[in-house]
């Protein structure tokens, strides 16, 4: 377990409630807590939790052209639209992915990125190399939402993607791993993408129940949080009215300001 520059123990709240009924609510509780994290009234927190159907989209996908036929699109397949917290191209959540989202304090959230990415990518390829994955770091050749440090199978399919929202005193650091479903996932991308102008291969879309078949969300969470416990101290809490509050306030920011409306 680490500790802190001045020596004290690394404390990491664990937060496991989701919002399938209000996806895009979801997003808004990630900047509620943002929030908190920065003006120190909470501490260290790592969601984690199963997410409804929503398409998160980052800043490049809302200014371009094609962003509101995109969100038609997504709603047309039974998805949400959200504008994320972190950068990246659009990236679907839906019940057969776990997503994680962890407000970290930071002195120097900039100059500590890289710092961060490699953090959760160890978190990520220990807990799916524990259950027999070959999980490796990196970008898949025609992956949607490309990233450097997104992770993989045997090199071949993206199985977790991960961006990062900065602040003064804070650093978000969120993502989606897939664990069923890479149909449902290229589905919905096919006609956002399309919409949106973005080449991609639906080839390197994976899910590690494609992969082995008997996975299941539970051990895949609990593999997540094993590795978490290696970082820091983890306590489990509920999310408190306040902070729900706040997030309800700070939902209309991460809807699109330009409604295309809905089908």
């Amino acid at each position: 377990m680490r500790s802190r520059t001045d020596g004290s123990p690394r404390r990491i709240v664990v937060l496991r409630a989701g919002n399938p009924e209000n996806p895009p609510l979801d997003t808004a509780i990630s900047h509620a807590i943002l929030e908190e994290v920065a003006a120190g009234r909470r501490s260290e927190t790592f969601r984690l939790y199963i997410p409804g159907r929503v398409v998160a989209f980052g800043r490049q996908d809302t200014v371009a052209e094609g962003y509101p036929e995109a969100v038609r699109a997504c709603r047309l397949e039974g998805y949400e639209a959200v504008e994320r917290l972190a950068g990246g191209r659009a990236a679907v959540f839906n019940r057969g992915t776990l997503a994680f989202s962890w407000a970290i304090p930071a002195s120097d959230p900039v100059g500590t990125i890289g710092v961060r990415f490699a953090e959760i990518d160890r978190i990520v390829v220990g807990a799916l190399s524990s259950l027999g994955f070959d999980a490796r770091v990196g970008e898949v050749e025609g992956e949607y939402c490309p990233g450097r440090y997104s992770v993989n199978l045997s090199g071949r399919w993206k199985v977790m993607g991960v961006g990062q929202r900065l602040r003064r005193g804070v650093a978000h650091v969120g993502g989606v791993v897939a664990v069923r479903g890479r149909e449902a996932i290229n589905q919905v991308l096919t006609p956002v993408y399309r919409a949106l102008s973005v080449d991609w291969d639906p080839d390197a879309t994976g899910s590690l129940r494609a992969a082995l078949p008997n996975t299941t969300m539970s051990e895949v969470a609990d593999a997540l949080l094993a590795e978490l416990a290696l970082v820091g101290e983890i306590s489990e809490e509920q999310l408190g009215e306040e902070t729900l509050r706040r997030a309800h306030d700070l939902l209309p920011q991460h809807l699109p300001a330009q409604d295309p409306g809905r089908s």
